[in-house]
């Protein structure tokens, strides 16, 4: 049986990486299994930095292979906010209600066709003793108005994905996986994965 580690503590994410990783054999053990490992600071700049950050500070704790995960929206009228600080946008205390809805205040009187925005998610590997590989992925959408639907986490109530024609949080698990960012992360990381003896079945 293969064995990861998801370097989070978000409940929807961890549900997102078992619903990808399914098929795979793999077993996923997360940062909930792990409640005195304490949160790693993220100095990056970038996602892919904070990812690796992440990846390499708990591989190096528990010396296993860990993915972990830095993702978030940017807005092109908001100049790329909240980016990397999409999880605590509206404060340290990391609510997804407060992040949505200042936004939404945010983009007030925005016309639509300046409502484009994207989420990026980046996927770092990190195996003791090897270098981490990255992986990186998108979704482009629009920011709506109002929170519409009632899956998903954090902003995807309001991320309207133009070709299906619903918001994220409108979509089924299945559905959002095949067009998300971190399923498209996910999918290059999978590549990966493949050619790596030790998660081979």
């Amino acid at each position: 049986m293969k064995e990861i580690m998801i370097a989070t503590k978000n409940k929807g994410k961890v549900n997102e990486f078992r619903d990808l990783f399914a098929s795979q054999g793999v077993k996923l053990k997360s940062l909930l299994d792990y409640p005195k490992i304490e949160d790693i600071e993220e100095t990056g700049k970038t996602f892919a930095e904070n990812a690796q950050i992440k990846a390499e500070a708990i591989a190096k704790k528990l010396y296993i292979p860990v993915i972990a995960d830095d993702s978030g929206l940017a807005i092109d009228y908001l100049d790329g906010r909240p980016g990397v600080y999409s999880a605590r946008y509206a404060g340290e205390h990391k609510n997804d209600t407060d992040n949505l809805n200042k936004v939404i205040e945010e983009l007030t009187g925005v016309p639509n066709e300046k409502r484009t925005a994207r989420f990026h998610c980046a996927l770092a590997l990190a195996i003791p003793g090897e270098e981490t590989e990255i992986v990186e992925g998108t979704c482009e959408g629009v920011i709506t108005e109002n929170p519409v639907g009632e899956n998903g986490f954090g902003y995807d109530p309001i991320f309207f994905v133009p070709e299906k024609g619903k918001t994220l949080a409108e979509l089924s698990n299945d559905e959002k996986n095949m067009i998300s960012h971190r399923g498209n992360a996910l999918r290059k990381l999978e590549k990966l994965l493949r050619d790596r003896e030790e998660f081979q079945r």
